[in-house]
């Protein structure tokens, strides 16, 4: 049976490992020829390495499917219209473009440097904005294509994550509005907020338990005596495997790629596990009107006592510690 995909082209940006990789591996599943994007680097985005992508994409022909490799930076202009023109020179067209590829580099706001913001802000919001700007121009000439971004609960606020949250919340204003702009000419724009367990989301010392858990899971019929996957960690990583696993997130992608979501655009989702969640537009929670506007004495009078109780602290001041 030919898959849903058949005959489609695809960008997968920052497919060499976790959520990308299952993303690009289901839409080559499919049909779909795909572009595997990686740069390569470390999870704060330090060096470059060609062997994810490689991989990616030798696991993709090996199952029959049909793939390149592109290790292009999306945080440059120049490194987004490459990722494009390696589809349309390799497959002679675009359909889909999945935009993944991210980065971190977490520390509390009055820490954080300009590096660490400019680098985590490139990465992200205009690393899909560099994609997108290229891959509409295809889309928009032949009236057709999809878009999936990548958004994260983070954006919602995550502390030790202003960079990371505003990228990630600026992602889903760009998915809403790229939505408009390109929804009269036949292409969709949305967005997801992936819940999964990738070398971004998991420290080192779990992401090496759930290694172990996996190894422990295969182990024949579950009799192994191997001490290292009941340690503490392991315990923990084992409750988290069916929930985390970055291969569950590509479905709802993929689906999102399909004629059967077709009328699905500017919306967000949060994805992981069990779960598909549609995300509501933010609308207005409580209102007060006063004629000839606000003056701060009608404010103090009024706002509590309205709009005052909608709203709650969400970090209150705390008592200084103090040393003895």
């Amino acid at each position: 049976m030919a898959g849903r995909l058949e005959g489609k082209v695809a960008i997968v940006t920052g497919a060499g490992r976790g959520i990308g990789k299952g993303e690009a591996l289901l839409l080559a599943e499919q049909g779909a020829r795909v572009v595997v994007n990686d740069l390569g680097g470390s999870p704060d985005g330090e060096g470059a390495d060609s062997s994810p992508a490689d991989e990616v994409v030798a696991e993709i022909v090996a199952g029959g499917g049909k793939a390149v490799a592109n290790y292009d930076s999306v945080a440059s202009m120049e490194g987004g219209e490459r990722i494009v023109q390696t589809a349309l020179d390799n497959f002679g067209s675009l359909d889909i473009l999945i935009n993944n590829a991210g980065i971190l580099r977490d520390r509390m706001v009055f820490n954080m440097t300009e590096a660490e913001w400019d680098s985590v802000v490139a990465v992200h919001l205009k690393g899909h904005f560099t994609t997108t700007k290229y891959a509409s121009l295809v889309f928009r000439q032949q009236r057709s294509g999809r878009i999936v971004n990548t958004s994260s609960e983070s954006g919602l606020g995550n502390m030790g994550q202003a960079n990371y949250a505003a990228a990630k919340e600026g992602i889903v204003g760009l998915t809403r509005t790229c939505a408009l702009d390109l929804g009269r000419y036949g292409v969709t724009v949305n967005a997801i907020r992936p819940r999964a367990g990738t070398r971004l989301t998991l420290s080192p010392e779990l992401r090496e338990a759930m290694r172990r858990a996996r190894a422990s899971r295969q182990t024949t019929n579950g009799n192994s005596d191997n001490s290292e996957g009941n340690d503490a960690n392991s315990g923990q990583a084992i409750s988290q495997m069916d929930v985390l696993e970055p291969e569950m997130i590509a479905p709802l992608v993929v689906f999102l790629c399909t004629e059967a979501a077709a009328n699905v655009n500017g919306r967000d989702f949060v994805v992981g596990g069990d779960e598909v969640s549609l995300m509501t537009i933010p609308t207005k929670q409580a209102t007060i009107h006063r004629e000839g506007g606000w003056d701060l004495d009608s404010l103090e009078r009024v706002f509590p006592r309205v709009i005052g109780t909608e709203v709650s602290n969400p970090a209150p001041a705390q008592t200084p510690k103090t040393n003895n």
